[in-house]
Order: structure tokens, then sequence, then C-alpha cells
């Protein structure tokens, strides 16, 4: 067990130990309303050192509709050299279909998720039905609506489980917070579905498919020279840490509640607290920080 994890003033304390950066999205740079302070600059930062560096994110949806939407909370093109996102890998893994798993699927499926996600569908040669007892596929994008629970789709899970309906998992994470609001992923409804006996493919983090087209679309950097940040232990730590990666938790993220650490407490105390509730996920960040700083 990891007694402490050290707490960094700013990732320029790193800068010049890596030549490669995997960064997060949400909870890092954004929380899905608005960025957080100074991640303009960081980025900035980050650009001026001249080494690559990409957005890995478990969002269900194209890499250009995850562009469109920092553009839209006011983060220059130019300043997103590189985007994958898992709807992307989860639009690949569907076109190409390369993993045995896909044997014997017949070409039909059922949406769970919003209409914003339909463009992981374009191109595909996939025929959208409303019966779920009688599709090929359940592709699981998460909640219709950031109000709804698993418990909403308890019976349409069912229905799906009992038929032997395989699943296709576009987002790993569990849950995120829009606004200060928690609202559930399709990570959760996923977790639901194999409780319940079904067949579940995931595309996206912590799982290395996704991370192996990032490092290539970096130019393939040894992935123990690659910075990775984020702020789910059980996505950004856990795919970092399988892959040799070294880590830094953004802590004002997803599990900043249960880190309790105010701002800009460095103590010895503070790197324990961090230690003691990551020791149940059996999984340790290298190191930590309050949010995405230079």
């Amino acid at each position: 067990m990891t007694e402490q994890i050290p707490i960094l003033s700013g990732l320029s304390d790193l800068a010049d130990d890596f030549d490669a950066y995997i960064i997060d999205l949400w909870g890092v740079i954004h929380d899905g309303v608005s960025l957080y302070p100074g991640v303009v600059d960081c980025l900035e930062k980050i650009a001026e050192t001249g080494k690559p560096y990409a957005m890995l994110t478990n969002a269900p949806r194209r890499a250009d509709a995850v562009r469109r939407g920092m553009d839209g909370l006011g983060i220059a093109d130019a300043l997103c050299p590189i985007i994958m996102s898992s709807g992307e890998a989860t639009h690949l893994g569907l076109l190409e279909r390369r993993e045995s798993w896909f044997d014997g699927v017949n070409a039909t499926y059922v949406h769970i998720g919003p209409d914003r996600d339909d463009g992981l569908f374009d191109n595909l040669d996939l025929q959208k039905i409303d019966s779920v007892a009688e599709a090929g596929l359940i592709v699981n994008t998460g909640p219709w609506g950031d109000e709804e629970t698993v418990a909403d789709y308890e019976d349409l899970l069912q229905q799906g489980a009992n038929a032997s309906v395989k699943m296709v998992c576009a987002n790993p994470d569990l849950e995120v917070i829009r606004g200060g609001h928690r609202i559930i992923c399709a990570g959760a409804l996923a977790k639901r579905y194999e409780e319940l006996g079904g067949d579940v493919l995931y595309y996206g983090k912590p799982y290395s498919p996704i991370y192996d087209s990032c490092l290539h679309r970096m130019g393939d950097p040894d992935p123990v020279r690659v910075l990775a940040i984020g702020d789910s232990l059980k996505t950004d730590i856990t795919g970092a840490c399988e892959l040799g990666m070294y880590s830094v938790l953004v802590i004002g993220g997803i599990h900043g509640e249960a880190f309790g650490v105010a701002a800009g407490d460095q103590s010895a105390e503070a790197g324990k607290r961090i230690a003691e509730v990551c020791a149940p996920e059996g999984v340790y960040p290298d190191a930590a920080i309050q949010i995405f700083s230079w």
C-alpha cells in the first residue's frame, strides 16, 4: 500500500521529465458546462514545450463533435491538436468489427443514449430497431436524460440480458459531474447489465486499444515517457498505470469530495488522505495536483 501521494504545485514540476502528455477532458479541462480556471494558460504552456499532447476522453461522441464542444467552451483548435474519444473508438470498432466478440452478431441495434450521440453511427452498415429482444446489439452511450438513474433502465436491461443481446459500451465512466451535479454515464448501465448476465464490450479508458490509438497519433512515444493527467481512479489512473505511464491525479475532479483536500494544501497529511481514498480501489497515482495548472 502506498502511504502518501506527493502533491505538485503545477505540471511544470515534471515538464522536463517526459516526452508527451495525455490529458483527460471532463473533470480536468471542464465540468461539462465551463472551463476550469487557468486551463487555457496551462495548455498554452504545454504547447510551448513543443512536445506532443493529446486529449483522451471517454466522451461517447466522435472526435469532431468533441472538438466543436471545446471550441464552444473557448479553447481554440490550435490547443487541441489531437483528440481521441471513446465515441471515435466505438465508431471504428463498429465499422471494422475486428474482435471475435462480434461473430454471429446481426447488423441491427438498439441505441441507449441521447440524440446528440447519433453521429457515432454515421456511415455504419447497421440498422436501428426498437425491439431490444430482437436486436443484434445494444449500443450504450449513456442515459437519455441527465436526471435518470440506473434503476430507470432496469426493465430494458433485463429484456436484453434475457435475450442474450450483446452490449457495446461507448463510455466506461460510471459518473461525471456536470455543473456541480453528479450524473450517471454509460459505464454505470453497462455494469448493471453485466450483473444481470449481459455480455459487454467496452471502448475507452482504461482499456488499452484507445491508448494504442492515441499514442500512435502522437508518434508512438514510449509509454514510460508519457505523462497522463486525469481525475478518475477507475479510468484515467488505472489505464495509465497498466501501460506504465506516469500518472497525475487532479484531486478537484470526480473524487474531490472524498479527498476533502483544501485548496493550496500540499501537506504530507493531505497526501496521506489521498492515498487512503485510493486504497480501496487498489490503484494509486504517481502524483496529485489540485487543478490542471502549469
